[in-house]
C-alpha cells in the first residue's frame, strides 16, 4: 500500500490534461484527440466520388487540394441511424499512421480540456474489448465522451494498415528471446497486433499495462522489490495517448528515478509528429517509431536489448 500511495502522489504532482474534440454521430457525442485531427471541413465543400467493390463503411474519396482521401462514414461503422441532414455534416481528417483519412460525422461541438484522470479505461463488457471502439471514457463536466479508437477503425476497414507479419520476415533468422519487456498500448486491438509481431519477431516475454499509470504502478512495485530491474523489465515500449497518464508522462516518471533511468524507453504511437518526436527525446526516449513500423520497433529493441 505505501509504494502504490508513492505512485499515486508522483502521478497527482504534475496533473495532466488533454485537449478532445467533441463530435456527434446520431445524437451520441464521442471524441478524438487533438493531435490526432489535421484539420475539419464541411461534408458538402466536395463532391465524394463513391468507389466500386470497396468496403461498405467506406463512401469513396475526394481531393480537397492535391491529395486524394478515402471518406469513411462513421454513423455506418457504428451501426447507427444516418444523417438527418448532410449539410451541416463534417468531415474530420485525421492524420495517423502516416496516412490522411476524412471521417464522416454529424457535427462538431468543441474543443474540450480533459484531466487525464478523468479518462477511465473503458468496460470491456460494455465496450466489446478488442472488438469495441473505446479506449477511454472522459468526464467533462456532467457529460460523458466516448474517445474512439480510430486506428482500430482504419484497420478494420483497411488491414494493410496494420502490422504486416511480412515486416518482421525481412529481418531474417531470429533468435527467441525471454527478456521481459513492458507494453503499455490502451488499444486491445493494438496490443494483440504488436505482441503477436513481437513474439514472431522472437520475443517471448511481453507484459502488457493498458495505460501509463497500470505501467508506472508495476515498474514502481519492480523497483521497490530490491531485486535488479532488469530481472523484471528490459525495456519499455509506450503509446502517447493514453487514459490516466499518457506516455510522455510515463517516460519522465521512468527518466526522473534513479534506477528505472537506465532502461530502454521506445515511444511507439500513431501520432508521431516533428514536436512528438523532440518531446520523447528530450524526455529520454531511445527511438520514437510511427506505428506500424514493426520492423523498426524489433530492430532497436535488438540494439538495447539484445
Amino acid at each position: 500500500m505505501v509504494g502504490n500511495k508513492r505512485a499515486t502522489e508522483l502521478l497527482d504532482a504534475d496533473e495532466q490534461t488533454l485537449q478532445i474534440m467533441e463530435f456527434i454521430v446520431s445524437g451520441g457525442r464521442f471524441g478524438i484527440n487533438v493531435a490526432k485531427v489535421s484539420e475539419i471541413m464541411k461534408y458538402s465543400q466536395y463532391p465524394i466520388t463513391p468507389m466500386p467493390n470497396s468496403n461498405p463503411f467506406v463512401e469513396g474519396i475526394f481531393r480537397p487540394r492535391t491529395e486524394t482521401m478515402t471518406v469513411i462514414n462513421l454513423a455506418a461503422y457504428m451501426g447507427m441511424p444516418p444523417s438527418a441532414d448532410e449539410e451541416t455534416d463534417i468531415l474530420i481528417i485525421t492524420k495517423l499512421n502516416n496516412a490522411e483519412t476524412a471521417f464522416h460525422v454529424h457535427g462538431v461541438e468543441a474543443i474540450d480540456v480533459v484531466k487525464m484522470s478523468d479518462i477511465e479505461k473503458p468496460d470491456a463488457t460494455i465496450y466489446g474489448g478488442e472488438e469495441g471502439m473505446a479506449t477511454g471514457i472522459a468526464k467533462y463536466g456532467d457529460k460523458l465522451i466516448t474517445i474512439v479508437d480510430f486506428e482500430k477503425i482504419l484497420i478494420d476497414i483497411s488491414p494493410n494498415m496494420g502490422f504486416s507479419p511480412s515486416d518482421v520476415d525481412k529481418l531474417g533468422m531470429r533468435n527467441r528471446s525471454t527478456k521481459p519487456i513492458l507494453l503499455a498500448e490502451d488499444s486491445p486491438l493494438l496490443e494483440r497486433l504488436i505482441i503477436s509481431s513481437l513474439e514472431k519477431a522472437g520475443y517471448m516475454n511481453i507484459i502488457c499495462t493498458s495505460n501509463g499509470q497500470e505501467a508506472w504502478e508495476l515498474l514502481d512495485g519492480y523497483r521497490r522489490s530490491g531485486q535488479p530491474i532488469e530481472e523484471h523489465v528490459c525495456a519499455v515500449i509506450t503509446d502517447i495517448e493514453m487514459p490516466l497518464i499518457d506516455g510522455h508522462r510515463l517516460l519522465k516518471l521512468i527518466k526522473d528515478d534513479a534506477e528505472l533511468r537506465k532502461l530502454p524507453v521506445v515511444v511507439f504511437s500513431s501520432i508521431i509528429s516533428d514536436d512528438n518526436r523532440k518531446a520523447s527525446n528530450d524526455l529520454g526516449a531511445v527511438a520514437s517509431i510511427s506505428k506500424p513500423e514493426i520492423a523498426k520497433l524489433v530492430t532497436v529493441l535488438d540494439r538495447h536489448i539484445l
